[in-house]
């Protein structure tokens, strides 16, 4: 469950960024309701999505012709230049220096060891997106890794989550729980799941964040998804004691995951 309080170390912001950002909006809008909100000038074209008028998420132009569409999920932190030492130390690699986003907060990106890129917010005025865990918004983050004790020993290191491991079904694995540090399983934010390679191979088999957006109906949402220019890669399919759930795409393959939560 994320929540808007946003503990050190739990999701705190979302972003996607894309080759068109109109024709991005407009998927998302179909598939969420979400509102692009014109960008104002001094923005270099970056969208704030919203949700009935709070904020769910950002939008922005790719930054370079070879950047691959995606979703980078931003973690709060209370001292990103400090935190830098941190990550390369536990062998992730500085992506984009830390810098000031006007008065709202400071921010960087990193690479972590598995090649799973992922920010940090420092946050001033802003601490984060503004509605979560209700439909058509943020309710878990889910990375899914060629090394799962690997990418475990990173992230626990970094940010001192607490884990939980349950087995899956049949021999998918073993699913771990994440929780922010010293909070209990109700305030679990998000999953690490080990995958074959080959399944991340659009990603060149690197480590890969995925954000969860909750919905109320999945088949319907995810027909949405096709009719919009998307793809449904798997389901909707019902995993016990979690919901219906499907992993889709935008029309440039920027990865997410669709959950109706199980009423139990």
């Amino acid at each position: 469950m994320i929540t808007t309080d946003f503990m050190p170390g739990s999701p705190c912001w979302i972003e996607v960024s894309s080759p068109d950002v109109d024709v991005s909006g407009a998927f998302y809008r179909e598939v969420f309701g979400w509102e692009a909100a014109p960008p104002a000038p001094e923005s270099g074209g970056y969208v704030l999505l919203r949700l009935d008028g709070a904020v769910v998420g950002g939008l922005h132009p790719r930054w370079t012709e070879s950047e691959r569409p995606t979703w980078t999920i931003y973690f709060a932190d209370p001292d990103v230049d400090d935190t830098i030492i941190t990550v390369e130390r536990l062998g992730g690699t500085l992506l984009v220096e830390p810098f000031d986003v006007w008065n709202f907060g400071r921010t960087a990106q990193f690479f972590d060891p598995q090649g799973a890129s992922f920010g940090l917010w420092q946050a001033e005025r802003v601490p984060g997106i503004e509605v979560t865990d209700r439909p058509g918004s943020l309710c878990w983050v889910e990375l899914w890794t060629p090394d799962g004790e690997g990418s475990r020993e990173f992230y626990t290191r970094l940010f001192k989550w607490g884990v939980s491991d349950f087995e899956l079904p049949g021999e998918a694995g073993t699913y771990t729980v994440l929780t922010p540090p010293g909070a209990g399983r109700e305030r679990a934010h998000g999953g690490l799941m080990a995958v074959d390679p080959a399944h991340l191979s659009d990603n060149g088999g690197s480590a890969e964040w995925h954000p969860v957006f909750a919905v109320v109906d999945c088949d319907l949402a995810a027909e949405r998804v096709r009719t919009a220019g998307g793809e449904v890669y798997m389901g909707p399919e019902h995993t016990p004691g979690v919901g219906r759930l499907a992993v889709c795409s935008d029309p440039f393959q920027a990865g997410f995951v669709l959950l109706q939560p199980s009423p139990d």
